[in-house]
């Protein structure tokens, strides 16, 4: 058996257990409740310091596992196109990560100040707010080409809202002298607060143009 001497050795080299919480960007906490219950499964909010997977996630429905904060900033880098023509392009931050995961955190640090709220509810809320529920798909019946209204995955709800606040963000900082992330950050104060902003009138149009179909 160990002596009284060796027992007293080994209570001194345990280390004490230290819980730190775990904040995104090692700034904001990272918990915040998903309201919709539709997209509940699909945005992700786990706590993260560095939300970057760097493709590590390669499984079915990756995505849903990949942190918000980081799936915004991929969209940043190709926010697409609008209409038939490229009218939007990712300008410098094309390919550069982390310049864009950079201009995702100052629009936090800008909405943390301008809004008082958890930068990371104010994207969740976003999104929420301007995810369509309805869209419209086209197929030819004979030589007609007829419109119909479908319910809207939630995934590509998601991936549409991102896109929506990406493109948005473009279009007021490309070629003009508002910041990046001065723009994101109007973008989603705007979008969680259901104003007037891209994605949401993009929405809005999507749903009316669905309504229409039905």
């Amino acid at each position: 058996m160990p002596s009284a001497r060796g027992r007293s050795v080994a209570k001194e080299n345990v280390r004490p257990k230290i819980n730190i919480p775990i904040k995104i960007f090692n700034r904001w906490e990272p918990t915040t409740e998903v309201k919709d219950p539709g997209l509940r499964m699909y945005i992700n909010t786990d706590p993260v310091v560095l939300p970057r997977s760097a493709g590590r996630l390669r499984n079915p429905f990756h995505k849903s596992k990949a942190h918000i904060a980081e799936r915004l900033a991929l969209h940043l880098l190709v926010p697409g196109h609008s209409g038939k023509k490229h009218k939007i392009t990712s300008g410098p931050l094309g390919g550069a990560y982390y310049n864009a995961l950079k201009v995702v955190e100052r629009a936090f640090e800008i909405i943390e100040k301008k809004d008082g709220r958890s930068p990371v509810e104010v994207l969740v809320r976003a999104i929420e707010n301007g995810s369509p529920r309805e869209e419209i798909i086209t197929y030819q019946m004979g030589s007609i080409v007829a419109r119909e209204a479908v319910i809207t995955a939630p995934q590509r709800r998601v991936d549409k809202t991102l896109r929506f606040l990406a493109q948005g963000t473009y279009r007021k900082s490309h070629n003009s002298k508002v910041k990046a992330a001065e723009a994101l950050a109007g973008e989603l104060i705007a979008a969680s607060n259901g104003k007037e902003c891209y994605a949401v009138k993009e929405k809005e149009r999507i749903e009316r143009e669905a309504s229409g179909a039905r």
